[in-house]
């Protein structure tokens, strides 16, 4: 007879129990793109609804912000780093592929030996790694798991596309995610559509950059084709974003917060209008200041809202990420 392997004995079920913020202290505003491209400030502002975004100086590394955010976090939950069991990371800008960023913000946050790891899922990172740090506690494999979508776009912009100059910032946003007696994350509706992966993608590989001459290739830069992007994230994002309150058990009405991607305000509100939600949702509109800082964009998004009481503890939220891959993921959760 075959051994028995023994179950997992984790939470119930698993809730965010902090939130966390950190973004640069230089503000850049639209003017100062438009020393680098042929726009205009109205043009931009139209186009994606950014007024000004944050870009980080030498000293705001991706560890350094994520330590900043991850720490509010912590803070925020009323719990100490050495209870901190896991820690994930989102992000597509830190530069070292190995190690992972998430090990060094383990040992200096004060979380002793945890589980630590970074994921790339673009800007889809963050909601993707909310769902693994649910699984981690509902499973048992940690009890407290500290989750960081953070970015320097700023390092993978090519000032001069004029397509794409204007939309990345930088920061970073936490949460920690811990045991619940009720369900508080919902099921995660997620998955990629590879066939699209050439409509948001890095200009170059690092190694094409390497073996080139000095001068040869321009540094690695992220470009999209805007319009596909748009319709798609328009027609096909809000579908999945139903398809989540539904599995949540959730209607528009019982929706007090919606949290998208903070891409462009056109495709923000193109899925206030497709999803069909009341007047009484605070939808967060953070790109307007922030920019899009993909990995990033949720949790900052989240942590002004209710800093700013346009949204409240306990209220549910819709959250969906969405980009290079192309992939997606979305959720319901009850803020804390």
């Amino acid at each position: 007879m075959s051994a028995k392997i023994r179950p997992s004995k984790g939470a119930p079920y698993a809730r965010i129990l902090g939130v966390g913020g950190y973004r640069p202290t230089r503000v850049v505003p639209n003017e100062v793109i438009l020393e680098h491209i042929d726009s205009s400030d109205e043009w931009i502002r139209s186009r994606s609804g950014i007024a000004s975004r944050h870009w980080a100086g030498p000293e705001e590394t991706v560890a350094e912000m994520s330590l900043a955010a991850g720490g509010k976090a912590i803070a925020d939950a009323g719990i100490d780093p050495s209870e901190i069991d896991g820690v994930i990371v989102a992000t597509v800008s830190h530069f070292k592929q190995t190690p992972a960023v998430a090990t060094e913000i383990a040992h200096r946050i004060g979380a002793g030996m945890p589980a630590a790891f970074d994921i790339s899922a673009g800007c889809a990172g963050f909601a993707y790694g909310l769902t693994l740090a649910k699984s981690m506690v509902v499973d048992g494999t940690a009890s407290k798991v500290l989750v960081i979508g953070v970015e320097r776009l700023s390092d993978l912009t090519d000032k001069e596309d004029r397509s794409t100059a204007f939309l990345f910032g930088d920061g970073a946003g936490a949460v920690v995610v811990g045991p619940s007696q009720e369900p508080a994350i919902g099921p995660t509706v997620w998955g990629s559509e590879g066939d699209k992966s050439e409509t948001i993608k890095q200009t170059v590989a690092w190694d094409v950059y390497r073996d080139a001459d000095p001068g040869q290739v321009r540094f690695p830069a992220i470009t999209q084709e805007g319009q596909a992007v748009f319709r798609w994230a328009v027609f096909e994002m809000a579908k999945v974003a139903q398809e989540a309150l539904d599995a949540a058990g959730i209607t528009a009405e019982e929706l007090d917060v919606f949290i998208p991607h903070q891409a462009n305000m056109r495709i923000i509100d193109s899925m206030v209008k497709t999803l069909k939600l009341p007047d009484h949702v605070a939808v967060a509109r953070d790109v307007e200041t922030t920019g899009n800082t993909s990995a990033a964009s949720i949790p900052l998004a989240m942590e002004r809202l209710l800093a700013t009481g346009q949204a409240k503890s306990g209220d549910t939220a819709l959250v969906i990420g969405f980009g290079a891959g192309l992939v997606y993921a979305a959720t319901v959760v009850t803020l804390p």
